[in-house]
């Protein structure tokens, strides 16, 4: 990019001063931050795709809004990078998602005009709705409300609830409907099929267009024409308007790659009252060919060549443990060719959760049910109520969304539904909104449940060989993001005792108690403090429910310092777990709980995270040794 072209984007700072520029340097600008987010994306790993698509939407908003004043809300974020670099964070955006750097999604301590925190899906509706009649309440008649969802978000459920409270409340609300039918894969259910039909009649856009040239803009025409277009929609759709039938004004769709057309509709739309929606359409990945051409792989490809388009991949002659999420997904698949009763359920992440490899062999047993939490719990409970083993994969953090539902559609009626928590523990660069560090808390006081974690890929494969085997109800298994530590995990499978745990090693000063992949932190902890004369001994628990309370008798009555490590959080997970048991029973000891605190973690590598939250190998061996020094001052008063 030559000096004159970046010279635009090197004066915008906010934007006041986007605001200066004519309407046809918008066009230009627009290519310098497409560009701009290419560069830095390509070094830093981020959510590139989305961007890329929503550059021309992004530009035109903050053209024609008042913001900070006017407040834009965006779904999800991963669509908000042009946004934070146009609102005073260019030159520190090559921070994104480090650590102690900027958050990859908007956050509202961050800036002003971050107006509403987001990284989960479809809440984008609700939140810009209370801002919009919290500003009528307060009297802020001219404030402007802007909800920008995409048409993967506006599956979920919360989308609609809040599209149907908006269209009750005519609260001043305008929803842009962002469409490029995708969210990380392609899209899939009815509501895709049905903006479809809207975007691909050109005979209603065309005779559309020309209503709104010729009548749109005549105030005293505006119900009339209303009717007219209701009337032409029923007559050239193959269905009624769904956003009108919820009492919005519908207007689009257009192209949302035209910077300079989106501006003139917005400022068009700040004089319509009452609640609106823009149904604009865009390209994933839009102006970097390779995104465009690969949507999903160039949603967070990681680190690549800006020009060829190549990903950069770590390739060396030695062996390296695969990901859990492959191991989960290549495991199924062989389980599902001996049990034919087992179907594959996810809320959009089959590739995320590599169940793509169950997609492609099973796909009559195959279920992308799109952005719902609620509706995929539910779904699976549906399934097994009539015999079928469903293996639901949900990321730990979305799990959250479906709580209500594990109680009582799953675990109330004793159901076979196995729960795959991929993501489990701290994600890393995704940061507090995507963290899977609450499920072992909250679910262990469900009734009906058994909750697992694995603390290597040949566990996780003998944990799921174990959950369809038999019907012990609902099931539950946790791993973590990213790759495991074994290069010969690919054993046949073996039964495992339900609820129980086993013994690593042998020790006399201390106890370490442990639940998933951080007991390869505690045997690594436990070789340090071997050479320092420390003996700990370690137990693996397996299971956070039912627990192992024979082999926790057995550890209480041996060793009076005990340390619990699990990667979520501390308050009611497996260290609040021991501590119940050892009240219960009326053993005492010194006791330190390792995991994560009660806060919200921020974003940075899993490495720098599990650091800071201190039960990393070093965090354990600095507990244990502050434990035992502190035993042996006690006897030595």
């Amino acid at each position: 990019m030559d000096e004159q072209k970046k010279s635009l984007l090197d004066h915008i700072n906010n934007p006041q001063d986007l605001k200066k520029l004519s309407p046809e340097e918008l066009i230009n600008l627009s290519e310098e931050l497409r560009q701009f987010i290419v560069e830095i994306v390509s070094n830093n790993s981020g959510h590139l795709g989305a961007s890329l698509g929503v550059v021309e939407l992004t530009v035109a908003l903050h053209y024609i809004y008042d913001t900070p004043y006017d407040q834009i809300i965006w779904d999800v974020g991963h669509q908000a990078y042009g946004h934070k670099i146009l609102t005073g964070r260019k030159e520190v955006f090559h921070t994104n998602r480090k650590y102690k750097g900027i958050s990859g999604f908007p956050k509202m301590s961050e800036s002003e005009y971050d107006a509403f925190g987001v990284g989960h899906s479809s809440t984008s509706i609700s939140a810009a709705l209370g801002i919009a009649v919290a500003s009528q309440i307060k009297g802020e008649k001219n404030r402007n409300v802007v909800a920008v969802i995409g048409d993967g978000s506006l599956t979920g459920g919360i989308a609609f609830e809040g599209l149907n409270n908006a269209g009750f409340s005519k609260a001043n609300l305008l929803v842009v409907l962002n469409d490029n039918n995708m969210a990380i894969d392609p899209n899939v259910g009815a509501l895709k099929e049905y903006l479809l039909d809207i975007t691909t009649s050109k005979t209603y856009n065309k005779v559309k267009t020309d209503i709104w040239n010729i009548l749109g803009k005549m105030g005293p025409t505006q119900r009339a024409v209303q009717k007219l277009e209701s009337a032409l929609k029923s007559a050239l759709l193959r269905h009624s308007n769904l956003f009108e039938s919820l009492n919005f004004r519908y207007f689009g769709p257009v192209d949302g790659h035209d910077v300079v057309h989106l501006a003139k509709v917005l400022a068009d739309l700040k004089n319509i009252p009452g609640p609106k929606l823009l149904h604009v359409i865009t390209k994933k990945g839009k102006g970097f060919k390779y995104a465009e051409e690969n949507q999903t792989t160039f949603h967070a490809p990681g680190l690549f060549d800006k020009v060829t388009g190549e990903i950069f991949k770590v390739i060396s002659d030695i062996p390296h443990p695969p990901k859990y999420q492959d191991v989960f997904g290549q495991s199924l698949v062989e389980l599902a060719e001996v049990n034919p009763k087992i179907v594959g359920i996810t809320p959009a992440m089959v590739s995320g959760s590599s169940m793509k490899l169950f997609f492609e062999r099973f796909p009559e047993r195959s279920f992308d049910v799109g952005i719902a939490e609620q509706h995929a719990v539910t779904f699976s409970s549906g399934l097994a109520a009539q015999g079928l083993v469903p293996f639901c994969n949900i990321y730990s953090s979305f799990m959250q969304r479906a709580f209500d539902q594990v109680i009582h559609d799953a675990a109330l009626q004793k159901l076979h539904v196995i729960f795959c928590l991929d993501r489990a523990g701290l994600v890393g660069e995704d940061g507090a909104t995507h963290h899977g560090v609450y499920d072992m808390a909250y679910m262990r006081c469900i009734p009906n449940l058994t909750i697992s974690a694995p603390m290597n890929e040949e566990e996780l494969r003998n944990l799921m060989y174990t959950a369809q085997n038999e019907n012990y109800g609902t099931f539950v298994i946790r791993y973590p993001k990213g790759p495991g530590v074994m290069t010969d995990w690919h054993k046949p499978f073996k039964l495992l005792p339900i609820g129980k745990g086993h013994m690593l090693r042998d020790g006399s000063d201390v106890a370490i108690i442990t639940i998933g992949t951080v007991g390869n932190f505690a045997e690594d902890a436990c070789n340090i403090l071997l050479k320092e004369m420390i003996e700990a001994a370690h137990f693996d628990m397996r299971f956070l429910k039912p627990l192992d309370t024979e082999l926790l008798h057995k550890v209480c009555k041996k060793f009076k310092i005990i340390i619990t490590v699990e990667d979520g959080a501390v308050n009611g997970g497996l260290g609040s777990a021991v501590l119940e048991f050892m009240a219960d029973n009326g053993y005492e000891a010194q006791m330190k709980r390792l995991g994560v605190p009660d806060r919200f973690v921020d974003h940075g590598s899993q490495t720098q995270l599990y650091r800071e939250c201190g039960y990393d190998t070093q965090g354990i061996v600095d507990a244990v040794k502050t434990l035992v020094k502190s035993k042996a001052f006690s006897k030595a008063l």
